[in-house]
């Protein structure tokens, strides 16, 4: 008796151990998850390989510390950072223990906001409730290893009128020292209309 109860408790300290380091890394931290979306990013190493792609510049700092996870994001052509095509603020959501929610917000009258990314405190000077949530373009990410978070947006819930869009979908993996970004555009009759066409744009780290 005594021989087979060690055995089960041999078996059980393996086993288990094994389930928890299975369950560790899937287990979604958002600090983590925040943490690695910091930093300067650029796609100029896509660029240089493949031109149909541009070098394209991403900046994403955190504002409003202390009141939840926020990031502004800002892109740019690299040649033209002054003139930015996307201003947001990100707002991350640990919606279970392995998902996590990045819920979009448009700024009003983003000009202002140019090259805020360089001091993010100036973001102190309005509050959530001023921005405009984009419903149903959440990104829904899980983590599939450590430092990898891989997600994208609802099958048609992302509203977009760009260049005769119904609908802009969104696939994102984040890592540590980079970041994979799709978005596409498709009209009523579910055809690309715009977006890069072979696959998503890849963003290197540049400064943490």
């Amino acid at each position: 008796m005594k021989y087979f109860t060690f055995l089960f408790l041999l078996t059980c300290l393996t086993s288990c151990k094994d389930d928890i380091k299975t369950n560790d890394a899937k287990d979604a931290s958002i600090d983590n998850l925040y943490s690695l979306m910091q930093g300067s990013f650029d796609s100029g190493a896509q660029a240089k390989a493949d031109s149909t792609y541009y070098n394209i510049s991403l900046h994403m700092y955190p504002i409003w510390e202390g009141k939840g996870h926020f990031l502004y994001v800002e892109q740019a052509l690299s040649s033209m950072q002054n003139k930015p095509y996307r201003q947001r603020v990100y707002e991350l959501k640990k919606l279970s223990d392995s998902t996590i929610g990045s819920y979009i917000y448009k700024i009003p009258n983003d000009s202002l906001w140019i090259g805020k990314w360089k001091t993010p405190k100036a973001f102190d000077s309005i509050n959530l409730d001023q921005l405009e949530l984009k419903n149903g373009c959440e990104v829904i990410l899980q983590k599939i290893a450590k430092n990898t978070y891989k997600g994208a947006t609802g099958i048609n819930t992302c509203e977009s009128t760009m260049r005769g869009a119904s609908y802009a979908t969104s696939q994102v993996e984040i890592t540590k020292d980079k970041i994979m970004s799709w978005d596409r555009g498709f009209n009523k009759d579910n055809e690309y209309v715009w977006g890069a066409e072979k696959s998503g744009y890849i963003f290197n780290k540049t400064v943490k």
